[in-house]
């Protein structure tokens, strides 16, 4: 059993052949453009602020993905050695530019319960931003890749064990825990760049199996009332592993996942478990 998930079993007979088929994430990769309103959340963040409360964008959007989890787990899952988990913690990693530095950031990662609201969730963000910045040489995954690089000409032999462990489940915590390449979402802000959204790629090595992008807002045609009008979206580019689920399991989750993004105010409560909350109705 691995540290950061559990062996899913008794799973219909294409689901657990999938992994065999598509024994890769470079070729299991499905793509997507969420263009998310930006109206309603520019209206809901102004209105916070307006109560001594400042919500970030990206808030916003690790709040809706969080809550989402909690109604569908399996976009928590993730493929290791062509076998099925459910990862038992929701890691998101991030990178944050170092103050002063062009093109360089540190990476680590943020850790959410399925419960928490947008408050508590704008709070982990904030601190884990603050302390990158200060110190982003203390976190685990500078101090992993730099204790890689001590050992001269054994960086890929140290890799090659790494990657064999992990493949076999003998990982500890510990390493799970500040590798970049094993968690639940990563997830960039290009926006905060003023760069369009791109389609980043879920890494191989690791556990990673979808990938936010957000850029630029940009104006997106629809059709109101007869008319086309033009509506200024935050566009999400969105990188996901088939294997996990179905297409329709994920149209359904990223259907919930925009009921939050129109009404943010609805994370501000614990999610409710009623039937109609599940449905998104």
């Amino acid at each position: 059993m691995r540290a950061d998930g559990k062996r899913v079993k008794n799973l219909d007979p294409m689901s657990t052949l999938m992994p065999y088929m598509m024994t890769k994430r470079v070729d299991s990769m499905n793509m997507i453009t969420i263009d998310i309103p930006a109206d309603p959340i520019k209206e809901y963040i102004n209105e916070k602020r307006k109560q001594g409360i400042n919500i970030s964008h990206m808030a916003v959007v690790l709040a809706a993905y969080v809550r989402t989890l909690k109604y569908f787990p399996e976009l928590n899952r993730f493929i290791v050695n062509k076998k099925i988990y459910q990862r038992n913690e929701i890691a998101v990693g991030m990178v944050v530019l170092k103050p002063g530095e062009v093109g360089h950031g540190t990476m680590s990662k943020m850790y959410f319960d399925e419960n928490n609201t947008i408050f508590e969730v704008n709070d982990i963000i904030n601190k884990y931003v603050e302390e990158n910045r200060t110190a982003p040489e203390n976190n685990g995954t500078e101090k992993i890749m730099k204790a890689i690089l001590r050992v001269p000409g054994l960086v890929g032999l140290a890799v090659g064990l790494i990657k064999w462990c992990d493949k076999h489940g003998f990982l500890p915590k510990s390493i799970l825990d500040m590798s970049p390449f094993h968690m639940s979402l990563g997830l960039t802000n290009l926006a905060s760049i003023r760069t369009n959204h791109i389609y980043h790629h879920c890494y191989e090595f690791g556990t990673t199996s979808m990938f936010f992008a957000m850029g630029n807002n940009r104006e997106v045609p629809k059709r109101k009332g007869g008319e086309i009008v033009f509506e200024k979206s935050m566009p999400i580019g969105v990188v996901m592993d088939e294997r996990i689920a179905t297409g329709s399991y994920f149209a359904l989750a990223f259907r919930k996942m925009s009921t939050y993004f129109r009404d943010p105010s609805l994370l501000e409560k614990e999610p409710d478990d009623s039937e109609d909350e599940i449905k998104g109705e």
